[in-house]
């Protein structure tokens, strides 16, 4: 199927989930990858290059899907190369704890941006193979954040502000992934 035949209203909006769930993949592997470049020496490398491992495979899930449906990526992905990994280094350089906060700021987002889509694809009753991937993936996002957690993520100098301002970036790239 080719995106451009998705006419429904419903189906637009699966397309929409598609592909804002694959740039937000993307976007959450090359935050990882920042921080891993970062923190090569350090002793907390293991526990974030188990959840890059995991992100990894959420990003080709969404690929394949965004395949086998003829949908396009966002053509803010390039932006979303950059920024991620930057953000991950960033963060990584501050501290681990402050790579830990960046995880559980996206990780809030994502979970809420994963139950909507739940309460839309249960609605619509379409599409049950993308709620189960969906609720799959969101309880591994889960993890991560509460990985970040029992991590020292809340330690970090300024917890609210940075993850308030991570929130916030993490919204603005969910919304424009959708669209554009």
């Amino acid at each position: 199927m080719n995106f451009k035949n998705f006419n429904s209203k419903n189906d637009k909006e699966i397309e929409q989930m598609i592909r804002v769930n694959q740039a937000g993949e993307f976007g959450a592997k090359r935050i990882y990858d920042g921080q891993l470049a970062v923190l090569k020496n350090n002793k907390k490398y293991r526990i974030i290059k188990k959840m890059a491992d995991q992100e990894e495979q959420h990003l080709k899930t969404f690929n394949k899907i965004m395949i086998e449906k003829g949908i396009r990526p966002t053509v803010l992905s390039p932006l979303w190369d950059i920024g991620g990994f930057v953000l991950g280094a960033t963060t990584a350089s501050i501290s681990t704890e402050a790579a830990m906060a960046c995880t559980v700021a996206v990780e809030e987002v994502i979970d809420k941006h994963y139950e909507d889509q739940k309460t839309l694809l249960h609605k619509s009753r379409k599409d049950k193979k993308l709620l189960k991937t969906i609720e799959k993936f969101r309880l591994e996002e889960l993890e991560h954040r509460d990985i970040a957690l029992k991590n020292n993520a809340e330690q970090t100098r300024n917890y609210k502000t940075l993850t308030k301002a991570i929130k916030t970036i993490t919204s603005i790239a969910i919304f424009l992934s959708k669209k554009i």
